[in-house]
């Protein structure tokens, strides 16, 4: 912080309980919940916000772990990336532990949390694509109470977030099933994704699910490359794949996401380079799963 720092909050509200957050929200509609702030302080740095008051959430101590519910896991939107991380919750749902792992350096490890990337929703969040490729949900806490919205939905803005509400916890389907997230930046160590996949393995319903984050505003599902895919693999013995169905995998999901342009027009040199990216991420990822 400068000496020429923009004002910032009028209040600060720091309330213990999930119900006292929604009530401090409700009496303040232009105040903004903080968890760990790495997103939202960064832009208040940078001038281009000025809350009028902040509601913290880092002593609410409900959403800063998880619970087992009817074959899910029932994530506090708290839980810091740090902590998904380690090796108790990787047992747990192993494509969004190694997100958490890969969401940058240990300062911001240690303050960003579950929650925070979801609400923000940049391109480059890395929990995202694992989230919308185990089509998890949010548990969402307002003056009304409670309600769930398909993840997938807040990101495309098909359900926004109500005056005094927010996510209080994410609601995850427990697979039990190979997952494999992987990113690629522009420069070696922790850094933001220039492309990353998830691919998650569903042998009860002999599917594969496959997100592509941070070449578009949401995550994309090349849902008919996942169907394709699925039809292939040989559910019943080892799941093998031949290295050339591997191959043709990551270009579909490629090109599903980075279309060729109309017309005669080419891709430019760096958009073809990105859904070359993209191919060798998805194949990796699939026969990772698959291995």
């Amino acid at each position: 912080m400068t000496t020429h720092a923009p004002q910032t909050a009028q209040s600060v509200t720091l309330p213990a309980s999930l119900d006292e957050a929604v009530a401090a929200l409700t009496a303040m509609p232009a105040a903004v919940p903080v968890a760990g702030g790495t997103d939202l302080m960064a832009a208040v740095n940078r001038g281009q916000l000025r809350p009028a008051g902040l509601v913290g959430l880092s002593r609410i101590n409900e959403i800063r772990g998880w619970q087992y519910q009817d074959g899910h896991a029932l994530l506090g939107a708290g839980l810091t990336h740090a902590r998904m991380g380690r090796p108790d919750f990787a047992a747990l749902i192993p494509a969004l532990a190694a997100a958490a792992r890969a969401a940058g350096p240990p300062q911001i490890r240690n303050a960003g949390t579950l929650g925070g990337n979801v609400v923000t929703a940049a391109p480059t969040g890395d929990s995202l694509p694992v989230l919308a490729a185990l089509e998890a949900d949010l548990v969402v806490v307002g003056p009304l109470g409670s309600r769930e919205i398909p993840v997938s939905h807040l990101l495309a803005g098909r359900d926004l977030l109500a005056p005094g509400e927010l996510v209080g916890f994410v609601r995850v389907p427990l697979l039990h099933a190979p997952q494999v997230f992987l990113k690629a930046t522009g420069r070696t160590g922790p850094a933001r994704a220039t492309a990353s996949v998830a691919v998650v393995l569903d042998p009860a319903r002999r599917g594969v699910r496959c997100a592509v984050g941070a070449v578009a505003p949401m995550p994309l599902r090349p849902l008919e490359a996942e169907r394709w895919i699925a039809s292939l693999v040989d559910w019943d013995n080892d799941r093998g794949l031949a290295p050339e169905a591997l191959t043709a995998f990551g270009e579909y999901v490629a090109a599903a996401c980075i279309p060729d342009p109309q017309g005669d027009e080419q891709l430019p040199p760096a958009v073809l380079h990105l859904r070359r990216t993209v191919a060798a991420l998805a194949r990796r990822a699939l026969g990772r799963a698959l291995a």
